[in-house]
């Protein structure tokens, strides 16, 4: 099998689909995915998709080597040049930690930290197959990063976090960037910051998608199983009765058509499938404007976002046809709320994270704007582009 074949292609395809620093593409040409996820055929570890690697009693995935584009992009996000110091939140399988070596080389130093034993132990093994001892890997929890090696130039989590630990921005040396995957009212955003005077401001935001870290940084979130079989799982950003979703689902009372409102208002057209503009987009207006917002990923239903109450939900698919499906006594009433939202969002632009911007103060600090989220250790400002 020619394994290095499958590398350019995975990297290829990349690169046709968004834009793709140089250096990042040389690691991960460099870099044998194929090592890290040996459970997988080789042909699979070089497709542009996670790899789960551990799921709890539930099924729900708790570890797992991420998709390579996302990976691509936070990588470039976090900027590493030769020589800088880069401590990471969550081993995974060692692949990104693999490709952080790669980019710090000559004369850098990656730290790879997680809590888990097991995780730490494989993604050990892992580096030393692929020729990278130099790694560090620390058994730890990841929200007191790692002092006895810092300061660090970099530093990236690859677990969602809720809000940012007071460690890492003590171990980052002044003009140090920290990119994480920070939960805005349940919707995770890989956000870059550097330190603008008392407090951190982004440099670039993209939308993405990751476990949650264990412990004090794992937020509000809830994630239920709704159905087993088949398999349904609902996302809150907080915990909530909503009662019989799944009698809900089995019960659809509306469908409305949103045919004309979902396409670019300077190129007029009779609606269309979504595109990715849409699928960024409506979530995150959702999370910035509908305190009972879910989403929704499983048979039947893809992965949807919507608005969920006792009496029912109300879901947009987020691929395929634009329609919004009601469901439940209630059903038909959300239904005309979300697709309310979905004009409203397309009456202000478009907006898509990207145009996002994230100040983040030190908790208590007197702040005001249209949103301001107030965590345990920052306060939140977050502003629509204009």
């Amino acid at each position: 099998m020619d394994l290095t074949g499958l590398r350019e292609s995975m990297v290829a395809k990349l690169t046709e689909q968004q834009e793709v620093g140089e250096r990042v593409a040389a690691a991960m040409r460099a870099v044998p995915r194929h090592l890290f996820v040996p459970h997988v055929p080789p042909e699979e570890a070089y497709r542009d998709e996670p790899i789960v690697t551990r799921r709890d009693d539930a099924g729900r995935p708790t570890s797992s080597s991420s998709q390579p584009t996302i990976m691509a992009a936070m990588l470039d996000q976090l900027d590493v040049r030769p020589g800088h110091r880069v401590l990471e939140i969550g081993a995974g399988t060692g692949y990104n930690a693999a490709l952080l070596a790669r980019l710090a080389e000559p004369g850098g130093l990656v730290v790879c930290l997680d809590i888990d034993a097991d995780i730490t132990a494989e993604a050990r093994a892992h580096l030393d197959e692929a020729g990278l001892p130099q790694v560090e890997v620390v058994c730890g929890d990841g929200a007191e990063g790692h002092p006895e090696r810092a300061p660090y130039d970099r530093l990236i989590a690859t677990v969602g976090v809720w809000d940012l630990a007071p460690a890492w921005t003590e171990q980052l040396a002044p003009g140090g960037r920290l990119v994480v995957p920070l939960d805005v009212n349940g919707l995770q955003l890989s956000v870059a910051l550097e330190r603008d005077g008392g407090r951190w401001t982004s440099r670039s935001v993209l939308p993405c998608g990751f476990m949650r870290m264990r412990g004090p940084l794992s937020g509000t979130e809830v994630t239920e199983v709704v159905s087993r079989d088949p398999y349904v799982v609902m996302s809150l950003p907080e915990p909530r009765e909503l009662g019989d979703v799944a009698a809900a689902l089995g019960d659809t009372a509306a469908e409305l058509s949103l045919d004309g409102l979902l396409s670019d208002p300077d190129t007029p057209q009779d609606g269309g499938p979504w595109d990715a503009g849409h699928r960024t987009g409506v979530p995150m207006w959702l999370a910035l404007h509908e305190p009972r917002w879910c989403t929704v990923m499983g048979a039947g239903h893809g992965f949807s976002a919507g608005i969920a109450e006792p009496g029912g939900l109300a879901l947009l698919p987020l691929h395929g046809d634009p329609v919004v499906r009601g469901h439940g006594p209630d059903g038909e009433r959300l239904a005309r709320e979300l697709a309310a939202h979905v004009r409203a969002w397309t009456g202000a632009g478009r907006p898509q994270p990207a145009g996002l911007r994230i100040d983040a103060y030190p908790a208590g600090t007197d702040v005001s704007g249209p949103l301001v989220l107030r965590k345990r250790h920052t306060a939140l400002a977050v502003t629509l582009p204009s």
